[in-house]
């Protein structure tokens, strides 16, 4: 799987949804490889979206249609300032990856100094998460190559999140969690409190 980051301060959040509700009904069935997306405003006037495909190449010709170079060049005006991106070639999947009935979504971004052992220990406490943390139906883990990361964890509500966020860790896990966070270096935290999941239509 390959995730593209797509984020920018937005100006018309009106023009925003009818330029995405544009793309899904006329160019979504002819972009080959498109797995899905999950998009979402946030509190700061902050639009993101972790948009899917099966591979970089994908994306690629989905990037060079010429239909969507002119419908990018509509949606562009509706953000303020520059929108930046993040490709990710390299993704991970625990509990299950994403799910289409989260009805919260936080999105972490950062850099770290061993994107690789990050991957590594969210596949050593996934089945204690589980039972700690029941909201928590799934999460992605997206890397750059480099050092930046972008990491999504979807849950039930945002009220079940924020309640499970005072449960004590159990000792034999401490030391995992603050490695992570640890490594996870200064993160800047986007919160999708209505979330938009679309899979693709097959």
């Amino acid at each position: 799987m390959f995730i593209q980051l797509i984020q920018g301060k937005v100006a018309d959040e009106a023009g925003l949804r009818q330029c995405m509700d544009r793309w899904r009904d006329e160019l979504q069935p002819g972009a080959t490889g498109y797995l899905g997306a999950t998009s979402g405003m946030c509190s700061d006037g902050t639009y993101i979206a972790l948009v899917r495909f099966e591979s970089a190449e994908a994306a690629a010709r989905n990037s060079e249609r010429p239909e969507q170079g002119t419908w990018w060049a509509e949606t562009e005006r509706c953000f303020d300032g520059p929108v930046t991106f993040m490709d990710c070639a390299e993704v991970s999947e625990w509990m299950g990856g994403g799910s289409d009935a989260a009805g919260f979504v936080q999105v972490m971004e950062g850099h770290s100094r061993d994107t690789a052992r990050m991957r590594a220990l969210l596949t050593q406490v996934e089945g204690e998460v589980q039972k700690a943390r029941p909201e928590i139906l799934g999460g992605t883990l997206g890397t750059d190559g480099k050092d930046g990361y972008v990491e999504a964890v979807y849950f039930t509500s945002e009220a079940e999140a924020r309640a499970h966020e005072r449960i004590e860790i159990p000792d034999d896990l401490r030391s995992l969690f603050e490695e992570e966070n640890e490594l996870m270096g200064e993160v800047a935290y986007y919160d999708m409190r209505e979330p938009v999941m679309e899979s693709a239509r097959r």
